[in-house]
């Protein structure tokens, strides 16, 4: 039986408690700010994630964790995962306890699409998502919020939608199974979903605006729809929200792969969920893609010259990475090469942690950046060399899904799964 009174007071709770106020607009912490639509820190390093996780309440993945992913697949874990580029977690040991068990559940992610072009940080989430699908085996949601888009910036609902399908062009180049995953509109499928919307409406009613504006940071001058939005993101974490794949089962839990700013929404489902009969959602957290400048900021789509998109020719990238990637090495080529550089704040380095997948040679360029040996100039040539064909290879991928290929995709109806 649903308790929105016990709903509210449990939330009402984690908002003093400061565990959902972490993100409050003004909560800078030790000089890094996180919220769900802006990141920033004063370090040169980025954001120190392990003070992050310690005020965000998740656990951080360990090599253990790492190890008992290896043990249940029987395969090597993915580079981000043994990299540290996923870092924290809640609940994903559950989540390898139901495969051992052969029990189900199911993958959900999204993108927000705010531009007509993807850039390279976000990929991150989708290219990890695909390997959890591939080993899973396992239905996958993609949740294209162009309902929120069109709230927080100055889009038509009509562009907004239409960035949502050219979005889910580059999502489906990524190599996402067709009969395993199901990608939608928020503006086409809630209108069509009655089981979405009431889902959608039980969450608004455990949720007050005094406790939205807490965990949101939202002000008096926001419009109505960003209040109610949060209700739309949770929604997806449950089963029941899409009959046609799960026959109508609300007990099936799901794992959210996610770069850890979006984890305010997740922290007010999982509290939610219980209370309204449903699963708490598991999650796993990627850190931030920097921008080129530095780790300071993440990349974004409105500053093209701090992004790689995927639209971007070999020369352009080149230009780019030449022109603006901040360097971790010394002033001068004497001084390299006597100090050596600094790996921390090199972006290239940073970004060849992303993409090159060879670990042995990682690490030896790490070495001989680090004793001074290699210069700027090499790690750029480097990355260069990395970047300019998987973008090329995403380009020609990406001219091949059709509009009939995206209407496949998003059109509502049951996976190769049975329940």
């Amino acid at each position: 039986m649903e308790d929105p009174t016990a709903c509210a007071t449990q939330l009402e709770k984690l908002v003093i408690d400061g565990v959902n106020g972490a993100v409050k607009k003004g909560d800078r912490g030790a000089d890094d700010f996180v919220d769900p639509w802006s990141v920033t820190s004063a370090s040169a390093k980025g954001v120190d994630y392990d003070k992050l996780i310690r005020r965000f309440g998740s656990s951080k993945i360990d090599k253990d964790l790492i190890d008992r992913f290896e043990k249940v697949l029987g395969q090597p874990a993915h580079h981000l995962l043994r990299r540290g580029i996923f870092f924290s977690h809640r609940d994903v040991h559950h989540i390898l306890d139901l495969h051992e068990k052969k029990k189900p559940f199911f993958l959900y992610t999204g993108r927000g699409p705010s531009s007509e072009a993807m850039h390279l940080g976000h990929l991150i989430p989708f290219i990890f998502t695909k390997w959890l699908q591939d080993v899973f085996d396992v239905p996958l949601v993609i949740q294209l919020t162009d309902d929120e888009k069109f709230l927080w910036r100055d889009l038509t609902l009509e562009e907004a939608r239409r960035l949502a399908t050219e979005n889910a062009k580059d999502i489906i180049a990524i190599g996402f199974d067709i009969e395993k995953t199901f990608i939608f509109s928020d503006l086409d499928y809630i209108g069509c979903s009655p089981d979405f919307y009431h889902n959608m409406c039980r969450i608004q009613k455990c949720v007050t605006f005094n406790q939205v504006k807490g965990i949101f940071g939202f002000g008096d001058s926001d419009c109505i729809g960003k209040i109610s939005f949060p209700a739309i993101q949770a929604a997806t974490s449950f089963s029941s929200s899409f009959p046609q794949i799960f026959g109508g089962r609300k007990d099936i839990p799901c794992l959210i792969p996610c770069a850890i700013d979006q984890d305010p929404y997740f922290r007010m489902t999982r509290d939610v969920a219980p209370r309204i009969g449903y699963p708490k959602p598991a999650l796993i957290h990627s850190s931030f893609f920097p921008a080129l400048q530095g780790a300071q900021t993440k990349m974004s789509s409105s500053d093209p010259t701090s992004s790689i998109f995927l639209t971007d020719t070999n020369a352009k990238i080149k230009t780019k990475i030449n022109k603006y990637a901040f360097s971790g090495g010394g002033a001068t080529i004497e001084e390299h090469k006597e100090h050596g550089g600094d790996c921390d704040i090199d972006i290239s380095y940073q970004y060849m942690k992303f993409f090159l997948e060879d670990d042995e040679r990682l690490e030896q360029i790490k070495k001989d950046y680090t004793s001074g040996e290699l210069l700027t100039g090499y790690l750029k040539k480097e990355l260069i060399s990395i970047l300019q064909p998987l973008v090329s290879s995403h380009t020609e991928r990406r001219k091949q899904v059709t509009e009939d290929v995206v209407r496949q995709f998003m059109t509502p109806r049951k996976l190769k799964f049975d329940y």
